[in-house]
Order: structure tokens, then C-alpha cells, then sequence
């Protein structure tokens, strides 16, 4: 059926992916963004879509608009970024989260918050299940988004609760593929290319610490599922793959993926940095019949051979964290 679909940070890594879905469904798309972390280039290819719209605006002011679906994915998602005004981070988180609420409540749309598994902190419970509340540090350098997090999740069970607005809410763990910021600090990243320029591959710690990664599709294909869920499922649901590695297991095969001379040099572990993190995505597979297809391997082929343009194109995106 066709739908009039919202999607904030609608330019953004899993943004233009999520718009791009939409749209081969038959959706009419708004696409919201401040570009901050998003770019054009990741929605170029849909401007001239009939069904697409874009608009640059920020979440943090109210939007009025008349929409059956709204997917907020709005702020900014890496260490790297979102540090970079800790401020507006929360407000982002908090303020934009109220102003989206707000509308689907005025215009009784579905609503889909885009959660993280960073709410669970430096977890202490292995794997993370939903109701696992989580080991965060409240005042630490990385809270203005585990936080912001942690209240937009709040705020959207109260207006279920308040206001009978039909939401949802989907943990998103590391996830990976083309249109990733080539300078967001992320560990696929940043290893992909320090590969392809030959560069030493920076690990932080002992490089024994794990994360389990994503592909965008796969990810892609569960938030949509979760949006069409029945209506008196909010969640939250964990989203992620539960496929463990460490990063030195990330580092070599990259490594080897792109026939790298680089070598592995290690640094000091940030403050609070989760030493695992891992899904339990047993709700996932229970309630939306949903778990990742897509193996790491084939996952960062797509994603190096992304970079790998990038590079070779000479349309690199600004590093955020060097303009400081």
C-alpha cells in the first residue's frame, strides 16, 4: 500500500539506503537532513525520482508536515562525530526526538526511533538481550549520545503510553557497507582505508576486544519489517549480527581483502570503549522472522570496492574531527 514516508538523517549512511528501499516499494519519500554527517552524494542518484523529496532541516526545530510514516535516524552516529559538538549530539537525540513524536502524534503517523546498542554502555552481560539495562557511564565523553539515546527511548514508550502513538524502537549494533563516512572513526572504516593507502592499521588496546558487524542491506530489510510490525509491538529490538570477531580477525582480513603492505600498530583503548559487543537478536528472529544473511567477508568486498572509488574519483568528504 502506498505511503507518504518520512526518513530524518534521510542523507546519511543508512539513511540513503532506508530511502532507496522506500522507494523501489512505491513510496512517496521526504528525505530530512542538516547535512552534517550526510551528504548529497548519497541521494544524488534519487533526485530525480518522482516519488523523492529532499529537505534540508533540522530536527531540532519542529517540522510540519503531512506523512502515514515517519523513520527518525537523525543524528550524528560515531565517536568522531558526535563528540564534535556534544551539545548539540543531546539536543539532537532528545529535542529531535520530541519534534518527531510530536508529529506523529498530530498526524497519527507510525513512528520508528532509531536506537543504538550504545545504551547498553560497556556491557556486562554477554550477549546483550533487550532487557539488559545496560553499563553506562552517565558523564563520560561518549554520553551526550549513549544518553541521548537512552532518553529518546524513554520519551518514545511515553507517548505510546501518554498519547497512544504507534512507535517503535530498533537497537542498531555496528553496521557496515558503501556510503559509511570515510573519516567516522568506525573500525571497518578505518581499517578499509588505512588498507588501501598502505598505511599502518591503527588498533586501540590489545586488539582483542570484539564487535559484531552488520551489513547495510541486511539491516536495511529488519527496520522495515520492524515499521510494519503489528501495532501494539514497540520493542525495543536488538538489530545487529551476532557473528563475533575481534579486531585483530577484523584488521587481516581486510588486510588480505585488499592485498594490503600495512601493518598492525596498536595504541592506548579510548575511555569507555565497550571491550564486547555482540546481539542477542533472539526477539528479532521471534517476533519480525528476521536474521542477517550477508557473511562479513562478502559484506566488506561491497564496502572496499565503495571506498576504493571514493579514493580514485578524488571526491573524498571533509574530515569533520580535522576541521576543529
Amino acid at each position: 500500500m502506498y505511503k507518504r514516508i518520512l526518513v530524518t538523517g534521510g542523507a546519511g549512511f543508512l539513511g540513503s539506503h532506508l530511502c532507496e528501499r522506500l522507494l523501489e516499494a512505491g513510496h512517496d519519500v521526504l528525505c530530512v537532513d542538516n547535512f552534517f554527517t550526510g551528504a548529497k552524494r548519497n541521494v544524488t542518484h534519487l533526485l530525480d525520482h518522482r516519488n523523492f523529496e529532499m529537505m534540508r532541516h533540522d530536527v531540532t526545530f519542529p517540522l510540519y508536515v503531512e506523512v502515514d510514516e515517519i523513520y527518525n535516524l537523525a543524528c550524528p552516529a560515531s565517536p568522531v562525530h558526535y563528540q564534535f559538538d556534544p551539545v548539540q549530539t543531546t539536543k539532537t537525540s532528545v529535542m529531535g526526538a520530541i519534534n518527531m513524536l510530536g508529529l506523529a502524534k498530530r498526524v497519527k503517523a507510525r513512528f520508528l526511533q532509531a536506537s543504538t546498542s550504545e545504551v547498553y554502555g560497556d556491557p556486562t552481560v554477554h550477549p546483550q538481550p533487550e532487557d539488559y539495562w545496560g553499563n553506562v557511564n552517565t558523564i563520560g565523553a561518549r554520553s551526550c549520545y549513549d544518553e541521548g539515546k537512552r532518553c529518546a527511548e524513554t520519551l518514545v514508550f511515553d507517548y505510546v503510553r501518554q498519547h497512544n502513538v504507534i512507535a517503535k524502537v530498533v537497537r542498531i549494533f555496528n553496521t557496515y557497507g558503501p556510503r559509511m563516512h570515510p573519516h567516522d572513526g568506525r573500525v571497518v572504516s578505518n581499517f578499509i582505508m588505512q588498507a588501501l593507502t598502505n598505511q599502518d592499521i591503527t588498533i586501540y588496546g590489545d586488539g582483542k576486544q570484539t564487535r559484531s558487524f552488520c551489513y547495510v542491506d541486511d539491516l536495511i530489510e529488519v527496520i522495515i519489517r520492524m515499521m510494519a510490525s503489528p501495532s501494539d509491538f514497540t520493542g525495543p529490538v536488538n538489530i545487529g549480527n551476532p557473528g563475533e570477531f575481534t579486531m585483530i580477525e577484523l584488521a587481516e582480513m581486510v588486510i588480505d581483502l585488499t592485498n594490503s603492505k600495512s601493518k598492525l600498530v596498536f595504541c592506548d583503548l579510548p575511555a569507555d570503549d565497550p571491550k564486547q559487543r555482540r546481539p542477542d537478536i533472539s526477539r528479532a528472529k521471534e517476533k519480525l522472522d528476521w536474521e542477517p544473511k550477508i557473511p562479513l567477508k562478502e559484506g566488506l568486498v561491497k564496502t572496499i570496492d565503495y571506498f576504493d572509488s571514493l579514493i580514485k574519483s578524488n571526491e573524498m568528504p571533509m574530515n569533520i574531527a580535522a576541521a576543529r
